[in-house]
């Protein structure tokens, strides 16, 4: 395992001012064609592809979303591990790494925010913050030293198969799948159409959801909510109540606050399966919230 490491992350050449490995060269590559994909699927449009598309979309999504964010990076609430392994799966097929590598990514994200050491700020530019710091792997994980901060991940056998596996997942199995049953309209929307979406979709909550929108709470960093991002990313858009309380599996806090994440995850809490399910308490919020600091500050 260490020598293919070595050789994915050894430099194969220097563009645009940086030096790149295979596996930045790969990630390029796989993101292009993924991208040329989606732009046939206007051509080849039918409704069956249509829908699979939308299902497919709020499908991975949640598997980003309920699973590696708010339920493995930080532990929001406990599910089954039947359930768990499923909806971290699921997250496995929007081609957005590995559970390990994505959690190590965003609790580096949640310790580092908005500063020099962060990830993927945008402070380094709209660009780097959206989808410039995955093509720089050297970079992502120089800072770091490795990932160092999900040993609860790497503990389990499964998560490491899936570390190992990923793009086979992700691209072999789900795109055969498509094909078998649907033809290139359906590879072309269930995978490039909703690929694309769920991937800019994640990456506009690292850029986006720290430029634009409104600062209820006092967080110490650019993180903002932003509403038709929170629609757009299943609720992850209301991004400043995240980072004020980031314990908390529900991140729309007002009633108007769309957040199709936390329905789930609350629908789950009425049936049984999810269990010690947190969020703020009217207490909590209060005191962080960024209007009552100033009123403070100006009396």
């Amino acid at each position: 395992m260490g020598l293919i490491v070595n050789i994915v992350m050894a430099p194969c050449g220097e563009f645009w001012g940086r030096k790149w490995n295979l596996l930045d060269i790969v990630t390029a590559v796989v993101f292009f064609s993924l991208h040329c994909l989606c732009m046939m699927a206007p051509f080849h449009f039918t409704w069956p592809a249509f829908w699979v598309a939308c299902a497919l979309y709020l499908v991975t999504g949640l598997g980003v979303t309920l699973s590696f964010h708010r339920n493995l990076a930080h532990k929001s609430f406990c599910i089954p591990k039947w359930l768990e392994y499923l909806f971290a799966y699921f997250g496995v097929l929007s081609l957005q790494g590995s559970p390990i590598e994505w959690v190590s990514s965003h609790r580096y994200h949640h310790q580092f925010t908005d500063t020099e050491k962060d990830v993927h700020s945008p402070l380094q530019g709209f660009w780097f913050s959206h989808m410039g710091w995955i093509l720089d792997s050297g970079s992502r994980f120089g800072k770091y030293g490795g990932l160092k901060n999900v040993e609860d991940l790497k503990r389990e056998p499964f998560y490491r198969f899936l570390h190992r596996t990923f793009l086979l997942h992700s691209v072999v199995l789900l795109g055969s799948l498509l094909y078998v049953v649907g033809g290139f309209p359906f590879l072309a929307w269930g995978l490039g159409v909703r690929m694309v979406c769920v991937f800019h979709s994640t990456m506009l909550v690292n850029s986006a959801g720290h430029i634009w929108g409104k600062q209820v709470y006092l967080t110490g960093d650019m993180s903002r909510n932003n509403w038709w991002l929170g629609l757009f990313a299943l609720g992850e858009g209301w991004h400043n109540n995240h980072h004020a309380f980031d314990f908390s599996a529900r991140q729309g806090f007002e009633w108007w606050q769309i957040d199709v994440t936390w329905y789930v995850i609350r629908f789950l809490q009425a049936i049984g399966l999810a269990t010690n399910v947190k969020t703020p308490t009217e207490a909590q919020k209060r005191r962080k919230a960024l209007q009552n600091k100033v009123m403070a500050a100006e009396n």
